[in-house]
């Protein structure tokens, strides 16, 4: 089994219904088991900053699915959440935006994925939520806690 870091947010919508309906669709579309889930995080808008705030999370599954099968499920667990990826705005308002952070230890650079996410270490909105659940994991001679140091953490606030 292979331990995979998912990246969860979005800003339209329900979006803390939409995480509770999609983390249960990945694990069973992936055969995958949830090993830990982070708090939902208030974040502000990353690209494109006029929109609303996000909610951002992440979580830690095992799965047997190689990284392309499974970058293809969270493609489809999005679509399942009226994501479409083809007509949306880049770094626009979105209802579930799912990303594969990293896979244990691999590193894939194709055209449809590149692992670690070659944005990782510039995002607190994902970083605050991963150091949650795997603060010391190494990604790319990175700890998560030491990569969270390096990047400010303004107006990024956890949801009770």
């Amino acid at each position: 089994m292979a331990s995979a870091l998912i990246a969860l947010g979005g800003n339209v919508g329900d979006v803390r219904a939409a995480f509770k309906r999609a983390i249960p669709r990945i694990c069973e579309k992936a055969a995958a088991r949830l090993v830990a889930r982070s708090s939902d995080y208030a974040t502000p808008p990353w690209g494109d900053e006029q929109q609303p705030s996000y909610v951002n999370a992440c979580i830690e599954i095992e799965t047997e699915l190689e990284p392309h099968a499974l970058l293809a499920v969270l493609h489809d667990t999005e679509r399942e959440h009226g994501r479409d990826r083809l007509t949306e705005r880049r770094f626009g308002p979105r209802t579930l935006d799912l990303d594969l952070l990293a896979y244990d230890a691999c590193k894939v650079d194709t055209p449809t994925l590149t692992l670690p996410h070659p944005r990782l270490f510039e995002r607190a909105f994902v970083l605050v939520p991963l150091a949650e659940i795997a603060p010391d994991r190494d990604i790319a001679g990175h700890t998560v806690k030491n990569a969270l140091s390096a990047v400010k953490t303004d107006g990024i606030r956890k949801l009770g």
